[in-house]
C-alpha cells in the first residue's frame, strides 16, 4: 500500500495475476518515462500463484515509488482496478491510470495520456481504432473481434469513441470521483466499456490517442470468449439503464 507523504500527480494501476515475468521489467520501464518525484506505481496482485505479489513486494521494498495491494483472489480486472482506484484516491493522486502489465500497453506513451489530461481532457483514452493507432501480432480473427466489440458498442451505446473495449487510460481525479465506482456492474473487460460511457454521460470531456497495441510477448492471455460474451451482454443493458435515468 502507498506509504504517507506528498499526494502524487499521477498514480499508475497495473492489475497483476500471474505475470512474474512481466511485472519487474514493466515497473522498471514505467520508471524511465514518469516523473519519479510526483508520479507512483501500485501494483495491484490478485493472490497469483505464480509469485508475482512477492516480486512486487520486493520492488516496492526497493523502490519509493512503488507499492503493492495485494487482494485475496482473482475477481476479474474490472474488481482490480475498483480496488485501485480507491487506493489511488485516497492518496490524493490528480490522475489515476490503467497499464496493462503485459507489455500490450508501451509505457514509452504514458507521458502523453498524462499530457492530455493536462491539456485539458478528462479522460486520455490510448486507441487502436483512430488514425494513426494500431496492433501488431493479432490474427485477423482477434481483429475482427475487437474491432467488431468497439463497434457494436459505439452504435448500441450511441457515442463517438472508437475503442471502447480499451483499457489504457488515464482519468482525472475528479471523473473517478463523479461516475460512482460503487455502482459500477461489470467486472471483466465490460469493465472498460462502462467506465468510458459513465464519464461520457457524466459530461467529462474524453479524447482518444492513437496506440499501437502490441500482443504480449511473455505468459498467456486473460482474455476467454466467457470475457467477452459478459462484455457483450452489458453493453445493451447500460444503453437501457442510462435511458431509465438510472445511469
Amino acid at each position: 500500500m502507498p506509504t504517507a507523504g506528498p499526494a502524487p500527480r499521477a498514480m499508475v494501476c497495473v492489475p497483476t495475476y500471474n505475470e512474474r515475468d512481466n511485472v519487474e521489467p514493466l515497473v522498471r520501464a514505467l520508471g524511465e518515462v514518469l516523473d519519479l518525484a510526483r508520479d507512483r506505481v501500485l501494483v495491484i496482485d490478485d493472490n497469483s500463484p505464480d509469485g508475482t505479489g512477492e516480486i512486487a513486494d520486493r520492488l516496492a521494498a526497493e523502490l519509493p515509488w512503488v507499492s503493492v495491494l495485494h487482494r485475496e483472489r482473482k475477481e476479474g480486472i474490472g474488481a482490480a482496478y475498483l480496488a485501485g482506484f480507491a487506493v489511488a484516491l485516497a492518496a490524493g493522486a490528480e490522475l489515476v491510470l490503467e497499464v496493462d502489465c503485459d507489455f500490450s500497453h508501451d509505457p514509452a506513451d504514458v507521458p502523453r495520456l498524462i499530457v492530455a489530461c493536462a491539456d485539458g481532457a478528462d479522460l486520455a483514452l490510448g486507441s487502436r481504432w483512430v488514425e494513426g493507432g494500431g496492433t501488431v501480432n493479432w490474427g485477423l480473427g482477434r481483429r475482427i473481434v475487437s474491432r467488431g466489440g468497439s463497434l457494436y458498442a459505439r452504435l448500441v451505446l450511441g457515442v463517438r469513441i472508437r475503442d471502447l473495449t480499451g483499457g489504457f487510460k488515464c482519468f482525472r481525479r475528479g471523473v473517478l470521483k463523479g461516475i460512482d465506482l460503487d455502482a459500477i456492474t461489470t467486472r471483466g473487460y465490460g469493465f472498460q466499456i462502462e467506465g468510458t460511457y459513465r464519464a461520457l454521460r457524466a459530461g467529462f470531456r474524453v479524447v482518444e490517442l492513437p496506440i499501437t497495441f502490441i500482443d504480449r510477448r511473455v505468459g498467456e492471455s486473460k482474455m476467454t470468449g466467457g470475457i467477452i460474451l459478459e462484455a457483450m451482454r452489458q453493453v445493451p443493458l447500460l444503453r437501457l439503464r442510462a435511458l431509465a435515468g438510472r445511469l
